[in-house]
């Protein structure tokens, strides 16, 4: 698929006038968390919330970092996710998690970040109640 970079917004998730764009964050769906740089993250206020995360890096070094939550926008998409306080050396990533939160997939031909399309839920109970009388849906009782 190749690599490709995404420029997006992270905002204070309690003072949303608290913001930074962050021109360059490398797409990496083998990252669960987005990792974002400290010194931009302690400028905005986000707190670290959880301390000593251990994290195997791709070279599989294992690290310890802070995780904090932001507010995370690409274009009129955004979610509230967990951000990696990064240190220096560490890649700025957008992480799995994050573009799941968007609800956005990756066009590997362009290279660039698309709509996956409507969020996939569960029936309501009535509607698995009628199928179910109907015997469209196999049912277990545990």
């Amino acid at each position: 698929m190749g690599t490709f970079y995404t420029r997006c917004k992270i905002e204070n998730v309690v003072e949303r006038t608290k913001s930074a764009v962050i021109p360059k964050l490398l797409v990496d769906t083998g990252s669960e968390y987005t990792w974002i740089s400290a010194a931009t993250l302690q400028r905005l206020g986000i707190k670290r919330e959880k301390k000593d995360v251990a994290f195997v890096m791709a070279n599989g070094q294992q690290v310890t970092r802070s995780v904090g939550f932001a507010i995370i926008r690409l274009d009129k998409f955004f979610t509230v996710d967990e951000v990696v306080f990064a240190e220096k050396g560490d890649l700025r990533l957008l992480g799995a998690r994050t573009l799941e939160g968007l609800n956005l997939v990756i066009d590997a031909r362009r290279k660039k970040l698309v709509a996956a399309g409507p969020v996939p839920a569960a029936m309501s109970s009535r509607i698995q109640r009628f199928s179910f009388e109907r015997g469209d849906i196999p049912f277990s009782q545990s």
